[in-house]
């Protein structure tokens, strides 16, 4: 005969009630236990009946250490999620902060720019041309400091190029029955075959005394 399902719903008759808690009670412990073996899990299990008897299973020595546990794991969840939520609207405390001086930026832009400066009174026109007035002046401190920076490398990469120009000369100077032929044009002289009497010699160099 097939067992029909039961419905999940309180027994009215006390009776029927107290016989299938009776029954039940220690299947569900037994799990429980089972459950605590197979799988090595920390299981506690609390039972009340409708009398206010107490039944109860822990896979720890003491099931007061297993409330405990479960009460530390619940406050750190607690914790946890109330340091989320405090997250969440300082977040969005700040996007809103943020998204308001954006678009006062945005409104200081326009204004800069010369747009939207008919709801702008005469002080508020004068800052701005104040403040445009500051920072054609600073752009033109920079624009000064450039110039000058490269006038003086400039001038830097004269002097060394006159010590260099003055050096070689002194040299020439010194020693004026040497030739110092281009190396570019000695190794076409090498490469070329030896000269004849109506060939024409190439020679750069200062003159022999």
């Amino acid at each position: 005969m097939v067992r029909g399902k039961v419905q999940m719903r309180r027994i009215e008759n006390a009776t029927s009630r107290q016989v299938t808690f009776s029954k039940r009670r220690p299947g569900l412990l037994k799990k429980a236990y089972e459950l605590s073996v197979l799988c090595d899990a920390e299981v506690a299990t609390i039972i009340f009946s409708q009398k206010g008897r107490l039944y109860e299973f822990s896979s720890n020595s003491e099931i007061r250490k297993t409330i405990d546990r479960y009460r530390r794991s619940t406050n750190d969840a607690a914790m946890y999620q109330a340091n989320i939520k405090q997250n969440i609207l300082r977040l969005k405390q700040e996007t809103t902060n943020m998204e308001r001086k954006i678009e006062l930026l945005e409104v200081s832009l326009r204004k800069l720019s010369g747009q939207c400066l008919g709801s702008c009174s005469m002080d508020e026109i004068q800052e701005i041309g104040d403040q445009l007035e500051r920072s054609l002046s600073s752009i033109r401190e920079r624009k000064a400091q450039l110039f000058n920076d490269q006038i003086r490398q400039l001038q830097a990469k004269e002097r060394s190029l006159k010590e260099e120009n003055a050096k070689l000369l002194a040299k020439c100077l010194a020693n004026p029955g040497q030739s110092t032929t281009h190396p570019r044009a000695t190794a076409i002289h090498s490469q070329s075959s030896p000269c004849t009497d109506g060939e024409t010699r190439l020679f750069i160099g200062l003159p022999e005394s």
